[in-house]
């Protein structure tokens, strides 16, 4: 017998029936939904209140560094990395700790929170901010080869920046001759590089090594990029 041809009461009768048979399986699903609803809503709401603090306190550390108030942003900079490990808020702490180690005369200790954003954030153009970083402690160090083994990884879009660090390492090396060639390789691919140097201020540097003009390497051809460092030149394990 189809529902079009039962009376009112046998219908009504019909969905008892129904909602006897099924209640046990509908009933938990139902609340499992609305569990799950509420659930996600929370989560939610609980993860933009997280963000909106971060974003806070991100500020406020930055504030603090414009003031010149180190220990205040070292204190924020710590809680970020403490309270939002994964976030890129973390990342930025990390870099600010590293900046007001350098200022303050502490370069070895810059090493530890730059190598922190270098191996662990998820932002690949962190990843070679810190590089560079790093690879200009250890240059103020007197370790430019270890810096050039720093940078013998592929740039990518930080070729510029890269390539003019690499110049810094050979002139600490007193390499005259491979550091006019890295800032030649620097000029010609800063168009459209993200960090690239003033081509006007790697002109000066190159004019400030000394060598005769005819020793100066000439820029290579936009598209091409230069190795960074034969072996020879890395320093050995």
């Amino acid at each position: 017998m189809t529902e079009e041809y039962l009376t009112d009461d046998e219908q009504l009768a019909e969905v008892k029936r129904i909602v006897g048979e099924y209640a046990p399986w509908i009933i938990p699903a139902l609340v499992l939904g609305v569990g799950f609803v509420i659930g996600y809503r929370y989560y939610e709401g609980r993860e933009n209140q997280r963000a909106f603090n971060a974003a806070g306190q991100f500020a406020d550390m930055n504030s603090a560094v414009q003031r010149g108030d180190a220990a205040k942003a070292r204190q924020i900079a710590d809680g970020l990395i403490k309270d939002f490990p994964s976030s890129p808020y973390a990342d930025q702490a990390q870099l600010t700790m590293a900046r007001l180690l350098v200022d303050e005369g502490q370069d070895a200790g810059a090493i530890g929170p730059l190598t922190e954003v270098m191996e662990h954030s998820k932002d690949a153009e962190l990843k070679h901010i810190a590089q560079l970083r790093i690879a200009r402690v250890l240059i103020d160090q007197g370790k430019p080869d270890d810096a050039i083994k720093m940078l013998s990884s592929d740039p990518g879009a930080f070729a510029a920046a890269y390539h003019e660090v690499l110049g810094d390492a050979y002139f600490a090396k007193n390499d005259l001759q491979k550091a006019a060639s890295e800032y030649k390789t620097a000029i010609g691919a800063g168009a459209g590089a993200i960090g690239g140097g003033d081509a006007a201020l790697l002109e000066l540097k190159i004019a400030d090594l000394g060598l005769p003009i005819a020793a100066v390497p000439a820029a290579p051809m936009p598209g091409t990029v230069a190795l960074p460092a034969d072996s020879s030149n890395k320093a050995k394990p």
